[in-house]
């Protein structure tokens, strides 16, 4: 058997890589989008499930007013006697020589929550981890952010020692490592193994230089000698290969005595740095050498597109269904929404059973109140559909389908209500900011009873279609670009990916609902 990667395709980065006995746990990173979070596990390393999201109250997690981009961060899986922690940052403000951050730790005696009320740890730098040591101590591991002049914003990896019982850092702060020339060093996981300390660590950006450092002592707190053949895993150089920007690892020991270690990928469209997927999760075999250096089980540094399985009984998990009726009175797990939780007071599965009502709120734009559920781009080519059921009565009121990276970058198949000249179903475009509601190719839709909505998927091509009865289909605006909706697209630097969603708008704050009949995502 072969594991294929990525393990969890589309915006999945960050990975948090854990085994509990028999159960393998990751955990990624989930930025402006609630619940926070997202949980899968394991038992074979092939097949993973998604678990509910770990931060779902807003006692938690607040993320109104967070940039895109920014909110959880690199969240950090560990366990001992019998408790799950999970730390995580809160990134309130990312742009600029600053950055406002805030680091908690949450637990549960089940990866499947609940998890507690969080605990303030600390805002001195992004990516925590908290190590559990043999002799009963926990420390708490995090990059250095240095805002000053002349210094490196990455300041090194620092250390300090977490008191569970009165739930709080002490003692004092000490840089353990300052990284390699590759830079950017972030990202660090402890393990021990054979009477060392293992310090892995992510360097190189996020980007095409990204790259994964291991080093080792033989006291926690160092000197750390870097491996002479570093970095571990890295594409940097490679711009041709399919997997990109690889780097952030996790590693974790088998019960039968395997290592292996998940990491970042993407997966641009040939020839650019366009990756409307988003970052994602792959994993890869390692060995050790006889001098105790870690290393990729098929040599190189550059990720391999299939691995071999682990010794461990197949374990297959439940297929998602590939239409959602909307019949459950909560949403599915792949749903998030933006900033703000799925609350009656604007989203309800139940005033109208079979059908998802969303009473329109703040615009595309909003970093607070928007009226939306989405789900990851999972897929090069696939099928999106959806039937509206919508009554608008002002411009100011639309309801629809929308494949959105952030504020900035969107393209949204609406409905709506354009005064004198009737009902309309058009195509708005924002690219890098710049909006248009692509007038020439609108449809008036007055005498519509419903409005069926698809988008199609063919790689770098990206086609929205109408119908009135979902048989004859009449294409919407001209093809869009799918690479708009990237991270590296017009040099946003984002880290998020494309999401596809079902959304409402009332500018005018009177929340006229829109009904979806059904949501369907169909692989080709």
């Amino acid at each position: 058997m072969v594991i294929n990667n990525p393990i969890l395709p589309g915006f999945n980065p960050d990975a948090s890589f854990l085994r509990v006995g028999e159960d393998y746990y990751i955990a990624t990173s989930t930025f402006e989008w609630f619940p926070g979070v997202q949980l899968y596990h394991s038992k074979d390393l092939a097949n993973w499930e998604l678990l509910p999201h770990a931060l779902t109250r807003t006692s938690q997690l607040n993320l109104r007013g967070n940039p895109s981009s920014g909110g959880i961060w690199a969240p950090a899986l560990s366990y001992d006697s019998g408790l799950y922690y999970l730390l995580f940052t809160d990134v309130k403000g990312r742009k600029g020589v600053y950055k406002d951050l805030h680091n908690y730790l949450v637990t549960s005696k089940s990866m499947s929550g609940p998890w507690s009320e969080p605990v303030y740890l600390n805002g001195s730098g992004f990516d925590p981890y908290l190590f559990h040591d043999t002799d009963g101590t926990k420390w708490l591991l995090n990059m250095q952010w240095d805002f000053r002049d002349g210094h490196s914003r990455f300041g090194g990896i620092i250390l300090q020692q977490y008191d569970p019982k009165e739930q709080r850092l002490v003692g004092p702060v000490k840089k353990i490592y300052e990284g390699t020339d590759l830079g950017v060093t972030e990202g660090p996981q402890v393990f021990k193994r054979n009477g060392y300390y293992y310090l892995l660590v992510a360097e190189g950006g996020t980007g095409i230089n990204h790259a994964a450092t291991l080093a080792r002592s033989r006291k926690l707190e160092g000197p750390y000698e870097t491996d002479p053949a570093y970095p571990i895993l890295t594409t940097r150089g490679t711009p041709d290969y399919p997997l990109q920007n690889a780097g952030h690892g996790m590693v974790v020991e088998t019960q039968t005595g395997e290592w292996y270690m998940t990491h970042i990928c993407s997966r641009p469209f040939a020839g650019t740095k366009l990756n409307p997927l988003g970052r994602e999760t792959s994993i890869q075999r390692c060995v050790w050498t006889e001098d105790g250096w870690l290393r990729l089980d098929h040599e190189g540094r550059l990720p391999a597109l299939s691995v071999p399985a682990p010794q461990l009984e197949p374990h297959p998990v439940p297929v998602l269904p590939a239409k959602d009726d909307f019949d459950s009175p909560s949403l599915g797990y792949l749903y998030q929404t933006l900033r703000a939780p799925a609350e009656e007071s604007w989203l309800s599965l139940t005033e109208r059973p079979g059908y998802l009502r969303l009473r329109g709120r703040e615009s595309l734009h909003s970093w607070h109140q928007q009226s939306m559920i989405a789900r990851r781009l999972q897929h090069f080519s696939c099928t999106v559909e959806t039937k509206l059921e919508y009554e608008p009565e002002h411009f100011m009121q639309m309801a629809g389908l929308v494949f959105y990276y952030d504020e900035l970058d969107y393209f949204y198949l609406r409905v709506t209500q354009d005064g004198e000249n009737g009902r309309k179903l058009g195509l708005i475009t924002s690219i890098q900011g710049k909006y248009s509601e692509n007038r020439e190719h609108e449809l008036t839709v007055d005498g519509w009873d419903a409005y069926y909505l698809k988008a199609v998927v063919r790689e770098r091509e990206l086609r929205f279609y109408a119908s009135n009865e979902g048989q004859e289909w009449l294409q919407v605006g001209t093809v869009q670009d799918l690479g708009v909706l990237s991270d590296e697209f017009g040099g946003k630097l984002g880290f998020t990916g494309t999401m596809i969603g079902l959304c409402a708008q009332d500018i005018n704050g009177t929340k006229k609902h829109a009904d979806f009949d059904y949501f369907s995502y169909v692989t080709e």
